[in-house]
């Protein structure tokens, strides 16, 4: 090989080491570096420890005369009477003063004066609470209050010239943006995951008032209650929930977001109670379907499938088939937008609610409630009293004062009842036997000739909307008769 050869290969190849270690510095670059972040604020997440008062022991409940033996400390009976009748000693593990422990969560101290932030769930039931700060001294924390339905809980210890975290508002978080928690998963302290916004603006079963981050971050037993932070160090959320089939993490978990949390703690400090936003309303999401039968563009809204009597809504003149498209100048993307919006308004303070009613633009003022405790045609004869709706393929007829009742309906609500459902649009738009169709394409229905009529002026080719009331409420279904053509 010759020497001008060997020496462009020696070339070519320096060439390419170089351009390899450009790419790996590059992209080690593009990745967050968490150190400095955990240095900074590790020392503001604590680890919360919880004991509850343990039930007497059977043995505590003999009576005097009944003693269990006084038996070598290496005598194989110890176990027995332990499995059996307590530890004498004291609680069920030993403990003197008759605690047992309970769950184990974090927290993170949001003021000097030792004012901190977890879960409710983390807390409850406790008799005590004990917090760990980094520097492993411990404080029993009082708890100055905690609301169940955003799962937030405030505690103080006494301490001075804490360490804190920063508070920012998660709604300037963007769907990829990396964010980092710190907390005490399984009780070891002070562990960093780090993961992704992968959504924003959730709603659970569990809670309709909270609209949730969800995130990727590796959370797990023991992180409940500690800080969500984001590229900036600022906490952004409170880790509350996971998604998981088997108890660990299954890379869905949910935070709090912060300003939720902090308006909570605030009202918990200055009254101990937490006061929502109500509208007197039962929603449900506007489908495509039902969202042609409306004339919208698009799905979007909180369609009113119930307005509760004597409520705000109500007073406003709200009605079932509303549609909710914007609260106070927000647009309402989906049914589960419009809670925390209407939860975090001010209480007996004006809103307007923008609606779509038949077809109709309007704009309503309603004065907001403070939410309660408690949150709720087919071939074949027909029978007397019925009707056939052949074009559907469903069978109704007129509903008694005793079926009213029994199904938690006014003595003066209209309607008909359906007795049966065959193969046709009634049963592919979700209707079965035993519901009670109130409204048909925005007309309240008040007997069976009402039925009739809105059976001859169905359009064909098009989605209309239909309200039924089942058991376990009201809701609205698309009907959609198929073009005659």
């Amino acid at each position: 090989m010759s020497t001008s050869l060997l020496k462009g290969r020696m070339a070519l190849l320096t060439a390419f080491t170089l351009l390899l270690f450009f790419i790996t510095d590059l992209h080690a670059r593009s990745l967050p570096d968490f150190t400095e972040m955990v240095e900074k604020y590790s020392p503001a997440v604590v680890n919360i420890s919880t004991k509850q008062k343990a039930k007497k022991s059977i043995l505590e409940r003999l009576p005097p005369q009944y003693q269990i033996p006084d038996l070598p400390e290496d005598s194989p009976l110890n176990d027995l009477f332990r499995r059996f009748f307590g530890d004498p000693r004291g609680g069920p593990h030993g403990d003197p003063h008759g605690f047992e422990g309970q769950s184990l969560g974090s927290g993170f101290i949001v003021s000097e004066d030792g004012y901190l932030l977890t879960n409710h769930h983390v807390i409850d039931g406790a008799d005590e609470i004990v917090v760990r700060l980094s520097d492993h001294r411990e404080f029993v924390a009082d708890l100055v209050g905690s609301d169940p339905r955003s799962d937030i809980a405030v505690l103080k210890i006494k301490a001075e010239n804490l360490p804190v975290v920063k508070i920012n508002q998660s709604r300037e978080l963007k769907v990829g943006e990396w964010v980092l928690a710190i907390g005490s998963p399984f009780g070891f302290d002070h562990s960093a995951t780090a993961g992704i916004v992968s959504a924003k603006g959730r709603s659970l079963p569990s809670e309709n008032y909270v609209p949730f981050i969800q995130t990727d971050v590796a959370i797990n037993p023991g992180n409940s209650g500690g800080p969500l932070f984001n590229l900036d160090g600022e906490v952004v959320g409170i880790n509350s929930q996971i998604y998981s089939r088997t108890g660990g993490f299954m890379g869905l978990s949910f935070a709090v977001p912060i300003e939720i949390a902090m308006n909570v703690a605030n009202q918990l400090k200055t009254k101990g109670y937490v006061t929502r936003g109500w509208l007197g309303v039962l929603i449900q999401d506007v489908t495509r379907e039902l969202a042609e039968s409306f004339g919208l563009s698009r799905p979007y809204g909180a369609l009113v499938a119930q307005v509760q009597p004597d409520s705000p809504a109500e007073k406003a003149g709200l009605k079932a088939g509303d549609v909710i498209l914007a609260f106070n100048g927000t647009e309402v993307a989906s049914s589960a937008a419009l809670p925390p919006m209407v939860g975090a308004s001010p209480v007996d303070k004006p809103a307007k609610v923008e609606i779509l009613r038949k077809g109709e633009r309007q704009t309503v003022e309603v004065v907001i409630g403070e939410l309660p405790e408690d949150g709720g045609v087919s071939l074949g004869s027909a029978k007397p009293g019925s009707a056939r709706g052949n074009r559907i393929g469903m069978i109704v007829r007129e509903i008694s004062p005793e079926e009213k009742s029994q199904l938690g309906l006014e003595k003066d609500d209209g309607g008909v009842l359906v007795e049966e459902v065959k193969e046709g649009p009634a049963r592919e738009a979700g209707i079965r036997k035993g519901d009670v169709i109130q409204m048909i394409n925005n007309v309240w229905l008040k007997d069976i000739d009402d039925f009739k009529q809105q059976m001859k002026e169905l359009p064909s080719g098009k989605s209309v909307a239909v309200l039924v009331y089942r058991r376990n409420g009201p809701i609205f279904l698309a009907l959609r008769l198929p073009d005659d053509k």
